[in-house]
């Protein structure tokens, strides 16, 4: 992804600027407990998923080709080599993982670590790769791609049945995704535009309209990267070069920002015994070394205490 967002962004990069917390906000956000809970050094760390039976949250280290298992109770991790680029994951019954690789999906097998590979996507487009994904609350796994040349990427979605569906095209870095808790609403996030669209929902159908701009951070040093959505219907963005999470309303409107002290968030996800925890993936790819001494625990594993809910993850039901 460093490679794609740093093209795009060539004529407003201005070097790593911290998001700013405003006066309204700085009391709250550090009211929040951040803690370094993995020293993981990920290349680039992403697509945090927490398992509520197992008491685990995976995660994937792309370019390192892995998907990590993170015991909290413990503080211990292990990771799956999967061979190949993952964009993205989801739990798909009790020991298996569903994986969105460079050009294929497959399915992981957690006991024997056997990756079985399902069908090919955009195996035409040597310059893309397979990006962030997430089920949504029937068991579709939605995921999408990223391009190098602008605009050749897409959103799918693949049902129970094995269907693979193109939901949206003419995207360059399809990324963060989520729906709001009464489903009607779906967010996707394009981050070389800077923008995160809202979509209305049809939960029957899985179908998606009406796209309309929800976010716009146009001008801003950062883009938006991955994203979770709170039990309140309010949405938490990763901010790629931007130091910080920022929480924004069902509006739209920015209402919290939350340092990191890291230069690359990627993405997050709720998790923990009442789902309050928000766990945080981060980049270290990319950074020169004077920036990685700016940002030392670039690609470590993070987790904020925060005072609102999550929703659970769903399985893929395939």
């Amino acid at each position: 992804m460093a490679r794609a967002i740093n093209h795009f962004l060539k004529n407003i990069y201005k070097g790593a600027s911290r998001c700013a917390p405003t006066n309204e906000n700085k009391m709250n956000a550090n009211s929040y407990q951040l803690q370094n809970v993995l020293n993981a050094r990920a290349r680039l760390g992403e697509c945090p998923l927490w398992d509520a039976e197992r008491k685990l949250l995976y995660w994937v280290d792309i370019y390192n080709y892995r998907v990590h298992q993170f015991d909290p109770s413990a503080g211990s991790d292990r990771f799956f080599d999967v061979g190949d680029a993952v964009g993205s994951i989801a739990l798909a019954g009790s020991d298996r993982l569903l994986l969105a690789l460079r050009e294929r999906l497959a399915f992981l097998n957690l006991q024997t670590e056997e990756v079985t590979f399902l069908m090919s996507v955009e195996a035409d487009k040597p310059d893309n790769r397979l990006n962030d994904g997430k089920c949504d609350r029937q068991g579709r796994f939605w995921f999408g791609s990223m391009s190098e040349a602008e605009p050749q990427a897409n959103l799918y979605r693949y049902d129970p049945d094995g269907s693979l569906h193109v939901m949206e095209m003419g995207l360059t870095i399809s990324n963060g995704m989520g729906w709001s808790p009464d489903e009607k609403t779906f967010y996707l996030t394009d981050s070389p535009t800077q923008k995160i669209y809202a979509y209305d929902f049809d939960v029957e159908t899985g179908q998606i309209n009406n796209r309309r701009v929800f976010v716009d951070l146009s001008g801003e040093p950062f883009v938006p990267d991955g994203l979770a959505i709170d039990s309140e219907g309010y949405l938490w963005s990763a901010m790629w070069d931007g130091w910080c999470l920022i929480r924004f309303d069902p509006e739209g409107q920015e209402v919290l920002r939350v340092q990191m002290p890291v230069q690359r968030p990627t993405c997050c996800t709720f998790g923990g015994e009442q789902l309050n925890d928000l766990y945080i993936t981060t980049a270290s790819v990319g950074l020169s070394q004077k920036e990685i001494q700016k940002s030392f625990y670039s690609g470590d594993l993070f987790c904020l205490k925060t005072d609102v809910r999550g929703m659970s993850a769903v399985s893929y039901q395939g």
